[in-house]
């Protein structure tokens, strides 16, 4: 696939049909996430792996809005910052996560993005459990190590219409 077809049908996806992922499929996509460019390679980015649709189900837990949608995701990816590596730890993980996403177009899967990084599990209790506090009583998360996001990962059971047009000229500067 083209890199401009990628690009124009990544679109957030919140509805899989249920089947699983190969795991050769999940292995390219993360191959070509841990090639994306970090703050003086510092490769900080680390992956943690679910596939285990009643996992999945119960990251859905961590936040009582925009998380939802995972209990039907047949695969999950948290995507890891070591706050050792560097102070950039969230950038390289926005990076890796967006190649991640991009890949996930290439094999043929929809995705979409739920933050997790400073994000409070309850909305009505914003000073509360956190949504990586909450990921941390269940995930294997490593010492040091702090989740930015979760990509829920599958086949998407519908074709989304494609994006409206936009007026895209006032969000660029020139000089």
């Amino acid at each position: 696939m083209e890199f401009k077809e990628i690009i124009s049908k990544r679109r957030s996806i919140r509805k899989f049909d249920g089947r699983p992922v190969p795991r050769e499929v999940v292995d390219r996509m993360l191959a070509a996430a841990l090639s994306a460019p970090s703050s003086r390679n510092s490769r900080s980015t680390r992956f943690l792996v679910v596939d285990d649709p009643a996992v999945v189900a119960r990251m859905a837990g961590m936040r009582d809005y925009g998380a939802g949608f995972m209990k039907g995701a047949p695969l999950a990816v948290v995507v890891l910052g070591d706050t050792s590596a560097t102070d950039l730890w969230r950038e390289n993980c926005a990076i890796a996560a967006t190649v991640l996403q991009l890949s996930c177009v290439d094999e043929g899967l929809a995705s979409c993005w739920v933050h997790v990084d400073g994000r409070p599990r309850l909305k009505e209790a914003p000073d509360g459990e956190t949504a990586a506090d909450f990921l941390r009583t269940f995930l294997p998360i490593p010492e040091g190590c702090e989740p930015l996001c979760a990509i829920a990962m599958g086949y998407s059971d519908f074709v989304p219409a494609p994006l409206p047009e936009s007026d895209d000229a006032a969000r660029v500067i020139r000089m």
